[in-house]
């Protein structure tokens, strides 16, 4: 049985988690959704299954609720993974590690630290540790406008676009190029995407980023950057605005695999 975790945020205009039931019905696969809230993990009955988090809340309970199913059932993206890429240090950390280009960071609660950070870059960009949909992304440029620690700054690359790849299992299948007038190109901040050829070097970086955080399937956030890439951040719940590629359909075909290859 494939199981779903809707994604919280789904409208009825912008809806991934029905994107992909659509193409399930259409493959005659059975499937149902999955309420975190509603169960006990500890005493759940659900073993063997396949469930694929479309996208969660941010709590402790959810998080551990997923942990315990996954001892039991092929969790689509894994609780690691998805806690990975919800904290913006781990996924740098990782990135960092595994040698995948991305802006230099700094992550202290030191406000000196960030001081002397900032007067270096000559202004920064200021990220919620655990945030999306760009929200609260903001240029610091001054003493003055660092908020509260701790602080997660990232030098400002000079930019008019960003791209949004899409992976599954260690291959980019779709990506859209992101503008806006604005510091951070997401669409949920006016962003406007258009789909786009991947290149080699977009597959090469996208592919690594994926594979540095453990995620089967995730949205890749890339800066160009002297002929190449740099990679700002890893989605594991990603949505797929714009995209000329079949995503919803991919999924559908790659949740069905997993779940047959749990059957043998």
């Amino acid at each position: 049985m494939i199981r779903i975790v809707p994604k919280p945020t789904d409208t009825p205009g912008d809806n991934s988690t029905g994107a992909v039931i659509r193409e399930l019905r259409r493959e005659g696969v059975a499937f149902s959704l999955l309420d975190l809230d509603t169960i006990d993990p500890l005493a759940s009955p659900i073993t063997g299954d396949t469930i694929w988090v479309c996208g969660m809340k941010q709590d402790i309970h959810q998080f551990e609720c997923l942990d315990v199913l996954s001892m039991e059932n092929n969790v689509v993206n894994s609780p690691d993974a998805i806690a990975t890429c919800a904290s913006k240090v781990k996924t740098t950390a990782l990135l960092l590690k595994s040698g995948i280009p991305s802006p230099e960071t700094l992550f202290t609660a030191s406000r000196p630290l960030a001081e002397e950070f900032l007067a270096r870059h000559g202004g920064v960009v200021s990220k919620p540790v655990y945030g999306y949909d760009g929200i609260d992304v903001r240029m610091v440029s001054s003493p003055g406008d660092l908020r509260d620690a701790p602080y997660y700054l990232q030098e400002y690359v000079e930019n008019d676009r960003d791209y949004r790849v899409f992976v599954i299992e260690g291959r980019a299948v779709g990506a859209i190029c992101r503008r806006s007038p604005h510091l951070t190109h997401n669409i949920h901040q006016g962003g406007i995407g258009t789909p786009v050829e991947i290149d080699p070097a977009m597959q090469e970086i996208a592919a690594g980023a994926a594979e540095a955080v453990g995620a089967d399937y995730c949205g890749v956030d890339l800066l160009p950057l002297n002929g190449g890439y740099t990679v700002l951040e890893v989605n594991g719940t990603p949505n797929w605005h714009c995209m000329a590629a079949p995503i919803p359909s991919l999924m559908a075909r790659y949740l069905i695999g997993k779940e047959q290859e749990s059957r043998r």
